[in-house]
């Protein structure tokens, strides 16, 4: 049983060997199929997907992009099924497939950690799920969880720094940032030191390097300058205020689902679980899951296939009895 997570930028594959992540944005024309081939032994070999690619602007709506990646998975994994936001699996490019993957993920962990938030950090964005809702959970889209603060469109790489600040302190003086594509939250968590230049694996805003340097150049360009007009400092400076404030508004998303829910734990996931649990006094999964942990719907989708002895087609090829 192979697991695969199809995102939007990223693509995840866990299988019995391991974890596979994948730079893959959908939205420049990467080879989801050719990514995938790599992964099948035979024809027959089954699979388990979730999604959230299909919200890429390639698409002209999800229902198009659920119909995108429904066949080329299936091209490569016919018999592959797909969870939905129901928490059942099917055969066909139903609506329910939309961004399920944050679902999967609660539906693997729920009875593990009955009374826990998961705070699944990745690269582009934030979900908070109290896992003690889970029947509460289903059937909710990302509109709905942006409603309900479960969704925040902030993550550890791809995030442009003015999504998030609005200003910034420049020797003393509140500064307006530009509203450009200048940088992305990946060159302030390597220059913090959160990361490092391997972990930086998406694209570069000025399709350049990932060096330190690099990265201090791309923020310094925030407020419309360069590193020799305002310095090393102050370009640290910029890095540092925007992961105090993408901090702050995590922190006050999961503080409101603990409180609502009355949860009495965090736990966390993604690319950037080690750093949240630091910051939220949670249990970083990786310790418990390892590399998995940092693709967790790839990974649960496909144990929760496991679980139920293998997703079973239904006569009808919608949904699967189980």
């Amino acid at each position: 049983m192979i697991g695969i997570d199809v995102g939007g930028a990223n693509l995840k594959v866990a299988d019995g060997r391991g974890i596979a992540s994948y730079y893959c944005p959908l939205y420049a024309g990467a080879p989801l199929t050719r990514l995938l081939e790599q992964h099948r032994a035979r024809k027959t070999d089954p699979a388990a997907v979730v999604m959230s690619g299909e919200l890429a602007d390639c698409f002209s709506e999800k229902a198009e992009g659920i119909r995108f990646i429904f066949e080329a998975v299936r091209s490569v994994f016919p018999r592959a099924v797909f969870y939905g936001t129901d928490a059942a699996f099917h055969n066909g490019p139903v609506p329910q497939l939309a961004a399920a993957n944050w679902l999967a993920a609660a539906d693997f962990l729920k009875d593990r950690y009955p009374d826990a938030v998961l705070v699944d950090w990745g690269s582009t964005t934030t979900d908070i799920i109290p896992l003690n809702r889970f029947s509460d959970l289903s059937g909710m889209t990302d509109l709905s969880r942006l409603k309900k603060g479960y969704l925040l469109y902030t993550g550890l790489l791809r995030t442009t720094l003015p999504a998030v600040l609005r200003s910034v302190t420049i020797d003393g003086e509140n500064v307006p940032v530009s509203a450009e594509y200048f940088a992305i939250a990946a060159d302030a968590h390597l220059v913090l030191g959160h990361i490092g230049a391997d972990a930086y694996t998406c694209d570069t805003p000025d399709k350049k390097g990932t060096s330190r340097e690099a990265c201090l150049r791309r923020l310094s360009r925030v407020v419309c300058s360069d590193l020799a007009e305002v310095g090393e400092e102050n370009a640290c400076g910029i890095a540092a205020q925007f992961w105090e404030t993408q901090r702050a508004l995590i922190r006050a998303s999961v503080a409101r689902a603990v409180e609502s829910s009355k949860a009495s734990s965090i736990i966390t996931a993604g690319i950037g679980s080690a750093l949240l649990a630091k910051e939220l006094g949670g249990t970083d999964l990786s310790r418990e899951l390892g590399p998995a942990a940092a693709a967790l719907p790839a990974f649960a989708v496909r144990e929760i296939a496991l679980r139920k002895n293998g997703p079973r087609r239904s006569s009808r090829g919608g949904r699967d009895g189980v």
